[in-house]
């Protein structure tokens, strides 16, 4: 709940600090003394649009901090913060605070970490709740009225979304099944002819740079062709260089014993015969291997030729030729099986629907009986707040399926005729101010609803209505703020009666300088202002009797 609220150079604001209790807190004032000022105030704070006329007249800047404290952080708004990776510790109050300047600048932080204000507008719904006389957010905005119906028929919508997401996934998997199935199947004559032409090519993988290296072996071949066959004329025949040799050491051989030097000369010449023939052997090898085949030339440009342009259509590598084959194959096979796979994704699809409709049907039941059980309640609070001839429904309308959702098939809308025979409309379509407050008030009461924002506003409700009409909004109020925390701004004596804390709104000037401030009052300042609520400008004694009449009988 909200706890403290510090204002510095707001619009006649100079320095005001005040702390909130729980229970039922009243602000009382003479009009124009600056309520709306509040208001306007804690509004910046909680993200509304910074206006730079809200600047005191002749200051720079002005700031709003607000203080906000819970047993247990609520989970709506600990979502908030965690999405936008702002830290609190467990158990630290939430402190927002806000500032401007002259220019109209603004900067928003939540204990003390800068942040948007649009981050305060995500906050504020489930920290305050205003009610003003045309005011068009809380329970005068229809979006709200399915989840308030809810809470007060304790409907499990968690099993029905739980069921939707579970039924959405079940046709996205359909659709994307049968969007792939017919793409394959528009494409099934060129996938037959691309398969064929892959398989009769066979590719393997590592292929092409084999084919390249024996093409460049080739092509060295034939260019070093007539160096090879000179080389080979020096060593082969009987009149080569090696046969020359050979024949100097046969006959070396028969006269190396007639001297040391000859024997030498004898083993010189013969590891020059070995040496010569390891390198006609080697050369023969490098013939072999540099043998130029004209036809198996061709017959490997040929395939080069084919595995590459293959490649190039299907665009990948020549090694993921085989890989493209069994992926083109493997959406053939998909076609074939298909059919079997959509037919069990339909069946899952189905299952998936009827629980869906079964669960969401059993939500719309238990609406159904809540919304009775609701119109009843707050017909039984319109006859004691003047509201005698009004009539209240909550309409829950079953919706066509392409508007189900997530929260069931649905929608409600609470409704309202303010005369007889009128009909029903929307709450925030009635004329009379006073009559929506009214209704506001009395349809929160029947709801007695938990989990809404930790403080609720009621700004002038009472307007208009006086006697047991004032009496029985004050009680209402008072019974409102049980376990909680209500503030209420009023012009009713009966109203300001009923509240736990009582806080008086006052403007004074010195010159040309005009100040508002807000006082709480102790026992003998809360009988005054209610006697002055009662009398006017003049407090009689008679006024002072029957605040204390009021006070006593609360």
């Amino acid at each position: 709940m909200l706890t403290r609220l510090a204002i510095r150079n707001i619009v006649l604001i100079e320095a005001l600090d005040l702390d909130f209790p729980g229970g039922l807190g009243v602000l009382t004032g003479e009009t124009g003394a600056g309520k709306s000022i509040l208001l306007d105030a804690l509004g910046l704070v909680l993200g509304n649009r910074a206006d730079s006329g809200l600047l005191r007249a002749g200051e720079e800047r002005a700031s709003v901090t607000a203080t906000f404290e819970f047993g247990v952080l609520p989970a709506a708004v600990r979502e908030v913060l965690v999405e936008a990776e702002v830290e609190i510790e467990p158990g630290e109050p939430l402190i927002l605070r806000r500032t401007l300047k002259s220019d109209g600048a603004s900067k928003a932080f939540v204990n003390d970490q800068p942040v948007g204000a649009a981050l305060l507008r995500e906050l504020a719904p489930a920290l305050v709740e205003l009610h003003g006389q045309h005011d068009d957010r809380g329970l005068v905005n229809p979006r709200g009225h399915r989840a308030l119906l809810d809470r007060y028929a304790g409907a499990d919508v968690a099993g029905v979304e739980a069921a939707w997401r579970d039924w959405r996934t079940a046709g996205a998997k359909l659709a994307e099944a049968r969007a792939a199935i017919e793409q394959a199947k528009a494409d099934e004559d060129l996938l037959i002819a691309y398969v064929a032409e892959l398989a009769a090519l066979e590719p393997q993988e590592g292929e092409e740079d084999m084919l390249a290296g024996a093409r460049a072996d080739m092509q060295k071949g034939e260019r070093l062709s007539g160096d090879l066959e000179e080389l080979r004329v020096l060593w082969d025949g009987s009149d080569s260089a090696l046969a020359t040799l050979r024949g100097a050491g046969r006959r070396l051989d028969r006269i190396a014993v007639e001297h040391p030097l000859l024997a030498e000369a004898l083993a010189a010449l013969d590891r020059a015969v070995i040496e010569a023939g390891e390198a006609e052997t080697k050369l023969e090898a490098a013939a072999g291997a540099l043998s130029h085949d004209p036809a198996e030339l061709d017959r490997i440009e040929t395939r080069l030729f084919e595995l590459r342009a293959l490649a190039r259509k299907h665009r990948c590598e020549v090694d993921e030729l085989p890989a493209k084959m069994r992926e083109m194959r493997a959406a053939l096979d998909a076609i074939e099986a298909g059919d079997a796979e959509i037919g069990a994704l339909e069946a899952a699809e189905r299952a998936a629907h009827g629980t869906y409709r079964a669960r969401a049907e059993a939500l719309h039941a238990n609406r159904v009986a809540a919304a009775l059980r609701l119109d009843e309640a707050v017909a039984g609070e319109l006859a004691p707040l003047k509201l005698d001839a009004a009539r209240f429904r909550t309409a829950v309308a079953e919706q066509p399926e392409e508007r189900w959702g997530p929260h069931g098939i649905d929608s409600v809308e609470f409704l309202i005729a303010t005369n007889p025979g009128a009909e029903f409309a929307a709450l925030g379509k009635i004329a009379s101010g006073g009559e929506l407050s009214r209704f506001i008030l009395a349809l929160k009461v029947a709801l007695a609803e938990q989990g809404g924002a930790a403080t609720v506003i009621f700004d002038e409700i009472d307007r208009g209505v006086g006697g047991a009409v004032a009496s029985a909004i004050g009680e209402r109020l008072e019974r409102l703020a049980e376990g909680g925390q209500l503030l209420a701004v009023t012009h009713s004596p009966q109203v300001a009666a009923r509240g736990c804390t009582h806080y008086v709104i006052a403007k004074s000037s010195e010159g040309t300088v005009t100040r508002t401030s807000v006082h709480l009052l102790d026992s003998a300042g809360r009988q005054e202002e209610i006697a002055r609520m009662l009398s006017g400008a003049e407090i009689t004694s008679e006024a002072r009797a029957q605040a204390d009449r009021l006070l006593e009988g609360v």
